[in-house]
């Protein structure tokens, strides 16, 4: 019997470390014989790859980069993520719509009612038995103060536009994904992003075996 698909999403302030347990988590699912998608946003397609060059390099207002940050999604979702999911694959997306929440609604102060009549419109999914909005089952969330973070990017890699924010900034995100993790608190796994990697790693592992998805 197929296993139904799974929709993981990864969440936090650049220099989180999120990426790093990304790839450590889809080869826990493959060792368990699970289809693994790897992902992210904006992007995971050609045109949302486009669109995500636009995004993090050219200088826009914020409600240009919200509509392009949700047109690169939308074809993300039609195009990767719901044919996926279909198959039966698990899915691990590098950020979702609680980035857009976090850099364009807390970060750039963008309107969130805006943002959340986007979020409708975008990830509506028709199935066979009724319409919903399509979120993640589980948003990891690698939650780590901006100074930390700083200090973890410095001499990283030439910064993109938002990388390259003062700190002031990067404390916005910080209250923005807060925000979001206190509206739907049961989809959420707050990591502290600070502990060693061992110990970040063991806590991503709690969070999915806590809900019967690895042995």
């Amino acid at each position: 019997m197929t296993l139904p698909g799974l929709f993981i999403s990864f969440e936090g302030i650049d220099g989180a470390g999120k990426s790093t347990h990304l790839d450590a988590l889809a080869r826990a699912f493959r060792a368990q014989g699970r289809a693994v998608t790897l992902t992210r946003e904006p992007g995971g397609t050609p045109l949302a790859e486009k669109l995500r060059t636009l995004v993090l390099n050219d200088p826009m207002d914020a409600m240009t980069e919200a509509l392009l940050v949700f047109a690169a999604r939308r074809d993300h979702l039609q195009q990767v993520i719901e044919p996926a999911l279909a198959r039966g694959d698990v899915v691990l997306c590098d950020r979702f719509t609680d980035a857009t929440f976090a850099y364009q609604g807390g970060g750039r102060g963008f309107d969130l009612e805006i943002l959340c009549y986007l979020e409708q419109l975008v990830q509506s999914v028709k199935l066979a038995d009724g319409d919903f909005v399509r979120q993640p089952e589980l948003t990891l969330w690698f939650d780590l103060a901006p100074d930390v973070a700083a200090v973890r990017l410095v001499g990283a890699r030439m910064p993109d536009k938002f990388e390259a924010q003062p700190v002031t900034f990067f404390a916005r995100v910080r209250a923005g994904y807060q925000t979001r993790y206190d509206a739907d608190p049961q989809r959420f796994a707050r990591i502290a992003a600070e502990q060693t990697r061992e110990a970040v790693w063991q806590n991503v592992l709690i969070s999915v075996r806590q809900r019967g998805w690895l042995a």
